[in-house]
């Protein structure tokens, strides 16, 4: 590979939106491909999974994942259908939560398609998942497991490392070395101080930087989670109504989980029931008993929260719990609505005005969450609309992902100016802000990048 060659890059995601991330590198006869996730919220977005790879996948040599979520890893099962069969290299907890997830996106996929075949609400004859379980079957031999903070080399002038980042268990930023040039994707960048995962690293040095922007524009709120939930909690104790938390089951539903388990253990509340509906969510919370060395918290404490919650092992308990309109804390999933158990719940429960319901963080464009965020009066569920009488409470204190200082202060450490900073995985009014905020605290070259953009790298 010759020195001072001249490379580039391309957004195929989370450019311009906060989901799909994708962003693919061609060196000189290479291809990498730094996340491989799904679009989610808007249609038009959501439309973008189903179209072919802009690129044939077989002439890519390997993909580099941030971390688990969906959106960063959720097209996987895809890109192998059309023909990638390279490595694909993550953490260890990254690889693990790869599986559970991808196998959960499949069922999902494949029960949303049933049940759209049986009520026929489906424009499509017959409605098809995006991919099934034997496509993931096919994708998981792909995964290569790396030690976080260790370097390892792919090719001769090509070597990366993963770096602990918060967010989630195995999240990391990516450093990739090139002739000696390194750039950074910064992934989702978590909170220095989360309740149960060790702080995010700093990178120190970032000749390019792809750095992310979803609470760019924003700081999230000084009162404490702890207490925004304990109110939630009892108002719906005095409503004698169900309290139902659609999170994201990868760390969100385990900080519901401890932070209600914390209030037990402190008599701020009573010993009210709390149940996990998610079968990725119980499979999660076990990682975190795998991967103790992740943690902030002590392990043995989040043995005795998992022993706090009632697990819900089948549709038909759902069912019957979903009916249920006594005091009781359900925590099902997905976190923006968008699928999963939380349906069903959604469904019975959101005409009671005595039901609450929770949205934790970030609510993406298009997705029934964030209607409901800012104030929806319906939603459509499965080919119907609901009306929504039930309260709704949006927890913005629980984010994963670092807010605007928080942001600024992660860079702190890279004394050199990159060549080029692209901002990406926020909305325009996000990415713009931040922009404008780096820019003025470190006189940065910025920019915004639009999906397909193409920019040169010197390296």
């Amino acid at each position: 590979m010759a020195q001072n060659s001249k490379y580039n890059v391309r957004f195929l995601g989370a450019a311009g939106t906060v989901t799909g991330s994708k962003y693919l590198l061609t060196l000189d006869d290479k291809k990498i491909l730094v996340d491989c996730g799904l679009f989610q919220g808007l249609k038009y977005l959501r439309e973008l999974n189903w179209m072919d790879f802009p690129i044939n996948p077989a002439e890519i040599d390997l993909v580099l994942l941030t971390h688990g979520h969906l959106d960063h890893c959720g097209y996987l099962p895809r890109l192998v259908k059309q023909g990638f069969d390279g490595p694909i290299y993550s953490t260890f907890p990254t690889a693990d939560l790869v599986e559970i997830i991808l196998t959960d996106s499949a069922k999902i996929q494949e029960e949303d398609a049933l049940h759209a075949n049986e009520n026929k609400y489906s424009k499509h004859a017959p409605a098809l998942p995006l991919y099934d379980l034997k496509d993931v079957e096919k994708t998981l031999p792909l995964l290569r497991t790396v030690e976080v903070d260790q370097f390892f080399v792919v090719y001769e002038h090509i070597k990366f490392r993963f770096r602990h980042n918060a967010h989630i268990p195995g999240a990391s930023f990516i450093e990739l070395i090139i002739n000696e040039k390194t750039i950074v994707f910064s992934g989702d960048i978590g909170r220095p101080n989360d309740p149960m995962l060790l702080p995010p690293e700093m990178p120190e040095k970032a000749d390019y930087l792809f750095v992310e922007s979803t609470y760019g524009d924003r700081e999230h709120p000084e009162e404490s989670t702890e207490d925004i939930l304990l109110k939630i909690i009892n108002d719906s104790l005095l409503k004698h109504g169900p309290l139902f938390v659609s999170s994201f089951t990868v760390d969100r539903a385990q900080d519901f989980m401890y932070l209600i388990w914390q209030l037990k253990q402190a008599k701020k509340i009573p010993d009210i029931a709390v149940y996990l509906d998610s079968p990725m969510g119980v499979d999660v919370s076990k990682l975190f008993l795998k991967y103790p060395e992740w943690l902030s918290m002590d392990s043995d404490d989040f043995q005795k929260v998992f022993k706090n919650t009632k697990i819900v092992h089948s549709i038909e308990e759902t069912r019957m719990l979903a009916r249920n309109k006594s005091p009781h804390i359900v925590i099902a999933g997905s976190g923006m609505m968008n699928g999963g158990r939380i349906l069903g719940y959604l469904e019975e429960q959101l005409g009671n005005p005595n039901a609450t319901f929770i949205l934790p963080g970030y609510q993406a464009e298009g997705t029934r969450g964030r209607t409901l965020a800012e104030g929806g009066k319906s939603i459509k569920l499965r080919g119907k609309f609901f009306n929504v009488r039930a309260t709704i409470e949006h927890i913005t204190t629980m984010s994963s992902h670092a807010d605007q200082s928080e942001l600024i202060d992660w860079l702190r450490n890279i004394k050199k100016a990159p060549k080029k900073v692209f901002i990406v995985h926020g909305e325009n009014s996000s990415a713009v802000a931040f922009r404008n905020k780096l820019e003025e605290v470190y006189q940065w070259d910025c920019t915004i990048p639009q999906l397909n953009d193409t920019f040169e790298l010197i390296i």
